[in-house]
């Protein structure tokens, strides 16, 4: 466990409950990623990017109320990627406290329905692009014992006050192009660049703004900071053989892929959504503002206000809150949420909460919370004690969420 103190005891996440007044403390979670550079705006200490040792690569992502491990490949440290909750020094892994307490955490309906907060939310920081890649939807995903993983963005201002060297992300291949193109550039894989970005387009990213990213659905994420709720899982497939001069081995396509496919080009095109991804209308079905849950004169009287950031699909939504210098608030939500504050200090029911400078590796914050379904809903006081600054915080949701339901649209 890397020398963490972790336990497993269901009193002391009871008292951790009593005292949080049904929220819980949870410490940040950070994954490397080898092929990738991380950008530097996590407020991870520059000291620490390579924290786990330059062969694990860079720490580029922060996990948020995770209840998945990470598929890193060989080496990976079995609870690599899993949240834990901090209990006076002393931790407990999220996923083990939902197995053992879980109707108390999520509630019976999500336990029953999903077995238990079946979502990841990561926050991902990369100097320049990800490679051009997919995620395999549930039926292709089951092949290798894998779920299936649809996703969002969003892109807090608070982390983007940089935009690092390429905020625009490729999306989908253009329209009129055919499987024979994909292949062509599959066959060119150690050729160098395989030119899989010439059948694509990019959008450039706007902070504030996000969008979605089905499965099956081929990306290539730009340099901006993202916040991404997703379906648990980590699965997916990359198309591209070189990223920034950086050859990609064919392992990153096939990692996925069961064994005695992993050279048949027609089972990994088949992978591919192929009417989402040469959609004409790619950007205007898939881009997503803001949503705001009521109007702007009433939030602002309220002294706060609150907006959807990631919604259409029916495993994950989040929302971005935001409390006035000086307000309290009362906010009711229908189902158990992860938390990550990006600005300002406050309070959350009883326990403090805090945006901080800079983090160094393996030491505690006070900007994340798990809130259970019980505290949801009976409502979470949210208080502002600043005399100048906003309070933000985004709340992310698995499947099942009522309050979005109207939203969904895949």
């Amino acid at each position: 466990m890397r020398g963490r103190n972790v336990v497993s005891h269901t009193q002391l996440i009871r008292e951790a409950l009593r005292s949080g007044e049904g929220i819980l403390r949870l410490a940040p979670c950070w994954v490397p990623r080898v092929f990738l550079t991380p950008g530097g705006r996590l407020k991870l200490h520059p000291d620490d990017l390579y924290a786990l040792g330059a062969a694990r690569g860079g720490i580029d992502e922060r996990w948020l109320a995770s209840t998945t491990t990470a598929n890193n490949g060989e080496g990976t440290p079995a609870d690599e990627g899993l949240s834990s909750i901090d209990v006076q020094g002393k931790r407990v892994l999220l996923k083990a406290a939902i197995e053992s307490i879980g109707d108390e955490l999520v509630g019976a309906d999500a336990m029953a329905g999903h077995g238990g907060f079946d979502v990841l939310c990561k926050l991902f920081d990369n100097l320049g692009p990800i490679a051009h890649h997919m995620h395999q939807g549930d039926e292709h995903a089951s092949r290798v014992g894998r779920k299936g993983k649809p996703e969002s963005y969003y892109y807090p201002p608070q982390y983007n006050f940089v935009a690092n060297s390429f905020p625009h992300t490729f999306m989908g291949l253009e329209p009129g192009t055919t499987k024979a193109d994909v292949r062509r550039c599959l066959e060119r894989w150690q050729q160098g660049d395989n030119g899989i970005l010439d059948l694509s387009r990019a959008y450039r990213l706007t902070p504030g703004t996000g969008w979605q990213v089905d499965t099956g659905v081929l990306h290539a994420p730009g340099s901006l900071v993202t916040y991404e709720p997703q379906a648990a899982s980590d699965v997916g497939a990359v198309f591209q053989s070189m990223v920034d001069g950086r050859a990609m081995p064919w392992s990153q396509l096939v990692k996925d892929v069961p064994p005695d496919l992993q050279h048949d080009l027609d089972y990994i095109i088949g992978m591919l959504d192929w009417e989402k991804n040469v959609d004409p209308a790619f950007g205007q079905r898939n881009r997503r503002l803001p949503v705001p849950l009521h109007t702007d004169a009433a939030m602002q009287d309220a002294g706060y206000r609150e907006a959807w950031v990631s919604y259409g699909s029916a495993k994950f939504s989040a929302k971005e809150l935001t409390v006035q210098p000086g307000r309290s608030v009362v906010i009711t939500d229908a189902a158990a949420y992860g938390v990550i504050l990006t600005q300002g200090r406050g309070k959350l029911n009883s326990l403090e909460v805090e945006t901080p400078t800079m983090i160094r590796f393996g030491a505690m914050t006070s900007d994340e919370v798990f809130v259970t379904a019980a505290a949801a809903r009976a409502g979470v006081r949210v208080n502002n004690p600043s005399a100048h600054e906003n309070l933000v915080l985004l709340k992310h949701f698995g499947p099942g969420n009522p309050d979005a339901a109207t939203l969904i649209r895949s």
